[in-house]
């Protein structure tokens, strides 16, 4: 298999090293390089050393039959199409476990079942199919709300088992069903599980990565197909490893790994390629730091994300889902396309500049950078320990903000995690409490609010043509709403920090 080190410089060899010499150094050691990339717009630069791993070799079993090694995205797509075993390339058809669909995409992908198996035609299983309205929900626009009048027809023709519905739009807590934002809301629910096969119509589905299962977002139209089949025909990704080790520093977030991987590949580095995630980082990473982290692998190209499964996965899934599952590894001798090795100790907090998610910068390059607004929220940036994080630096300062600051929680437990979980070191005081104390917005109605832009009614929608550090996903031109609107994507970490400054800042301001 040939080597995609190719793609990252213009002679391959000259950053290929031995694999005791891979490290991350050149990038926060050369603040030459720093400047360049805030100043000049789509720079790069390769700082990282890579390795292109030596190809396994076929090792005759004990029977005598040929056994091949596999990555973890390799073991479980051939468990989900009942194959031996899987190569890249590959195109098989999947059993798959869980498809998940929202407000935006479900009207469309129920419409397609519809005609394709017919009116009267059942889904192929009740239980398997999740549906969670949760994008345009807290607006007047009657074409948003006829959407999740769709579903709830639907749900209820098909007595579908997990439909999480929202009726009353002027109060969220009046509505027990209902949860929030998908990626989150099926973590929180045990729909996630370890060796399974989970999609979705939503390209962040690979969130679900986290939890060491293959995740991965699919059109309405596939969507419609598995509606009726329970199967899809996948091609089987080659596998790209990201091995991060070192102690991360304080003011460190996972936001600020996925944008230096991002900014290393840019954003077609992992095109159709599987994202796995291992090394001593990574596997002290809470559930929801590693979801950040699997959360925008679409954003660099990939298929999928994957980190493996642990006691610290184990442990949050107790009690959330009773159903059995089985974990898989990556064999030792697994093939990788490319292997990228990064000393996290030595990472600085990063933003990522309009208009591309891989137009990476230091936030302290970027120090002149006026803004108008800070938006805490999103699948990527919208969980418990994401707010939790943005308390944590508003207390250290003991500031408060001098522009608009929205929070929107991801789901209805999250925003009454905000009102009931004492922040550590905060003498029993709540995320909500330092966030009044600190001049922010009241946090809003739990949803994926202005992170696609919505409908103009949209609470904290660039409906003007603003700066603003956000703690979502993606910076292209209209994603928040104004086609003018310039979007600095950041960790919750280095959006707090801005918001008490005015301008783009470097949370270690505030957490050193």
């Amino acid at each position: 298999m040939a080597s995609s080190s190719s793609f990252l410089a213009p002679s391959s060899t000259s950053i290929l090293h031995s694999k005791k010499d891979l490290g991350l150094s050149a990038f926060t050691s050369t603040s030459s390089i720093s400047s360049q990339r805030c100043q000049k717009t789509g720079f790069r630069r390769i700082c990282c050393s890579v390795a292109a791993p030596q190809q396994s070799q076929r090792q005759p079993s004990t029977t005598g039959s040929v056994k091949t090694a596999m990555t973890m995205t390799e073991k479980i797509l051939a468990r989900a199409s009942e194959k031996p075993y899987l190569t890249p390339g590959d195109n098989v058809w999947v059993n798959v476990d869980i498809l998940m669909t929202h407000d935006v995409c479900g009207p469309g992908s129920i419409g397609i079942f519809k005609k394709e198996f017919g009116n009267d035609a059942k889904v192929w299983d009740r239980e398997k199919l999740v549906i969670i309205p949760d994008h345009y929900i807290f607006t007047a626009d009657e074409r948003a709300n006829r959407n999740v009048d769709i579903l709830r027809d639907f749900c209820h023709e098909q007595n579908i088992k997990y439909f999480y519905d929202i009726k009353d739009l002027s109060n969220f807590k009046a509505n027990p069903d209902y949860k929030g934002v998908c990626h989150i809301a099926l973590a929180q629910e045990g729909h996630c599980r370890p060796g399974e096969v989970l999609l979705g119509t939503d390209s962040h589905t690979c969130t679900a990565g986290a939890f060491g299962q293959f995740a991965t977002g699919i059109g309405n139209t596939d969507a419609g197909f598995v509606l009726g089949t329970g199967k899809l025909l996948l091609k089987v990704p080659p596998t790209l490893r990201f091995v991060m080790d070192g102690e991360m520093p304080n003011y460190l977030l996972a936001k600020d790994l996925i944008l230096q991987i991002i900014g290393e590949i840019t954003m077609a580095g992992a095109t159709y390629k599987s994202m796995e995630f291992v090394g001593t980082t990574v596997e002290s990473l809470n559930m929801e730091e590693r979801m950040t982290l699997c959360n925008m692998v679409v954003e660099a190209g990939g298929k999928n994300g994957v980190v493996p499964a642990d006691s610290t996965t184990f442990k949050y899934l107790e009690g959330k889902t009773s159903l059995p599952y089985q974990p898989v590894y990556s064999d030792e001798q697994a093939r990788f396309l490319s292997e990228y090795r990064f000393d996290v100790s030595k990472l600085e907090p990063l933003v990522a500049k309009p208009h591309s998610p891989d137009n990476r910068a230091l936030a302290r390059e970027c120090k002149d950078v006026k803004i108008d607004r800070v938006y805490i929220g999103s699948c990527t940036g919208g969980k418990t320990e994401d707010f939790m994080a943005a308390a944590k630096l508003f207390l250290a300062s003991g500031k408060q903000v001098k522009v608009p600051t929205f929070l929107v929680p991801a789901t209805q437990k999250v925003w009454m995690d905000l009102y009931s979980i004492p922040v550590p070191g905060a003498g029993g005081k709540t995320c909500s409490q330092i966030f009044e104390e600190a001049g922010c917005d009241t946090p809003a109605s739990p949803s994926c609010g202005a992170c696609l832009g919505g409908p103009k009614d949209t609470y904290a929608r660039l409906n003007e043509p603003q700066v603003c550090v956000s703690t979502t996903n993606r910076n292209f031109p209209g994603r928040m709403g104004h086609k003018e609107g310039q979007i600095y994507l950041a960790s919750p970490y280095t959006a707090a920090a801005s918001a008490l400054t005015g301008y783009v800042t470097d949370p270690r301001e505030f957490l050193q």
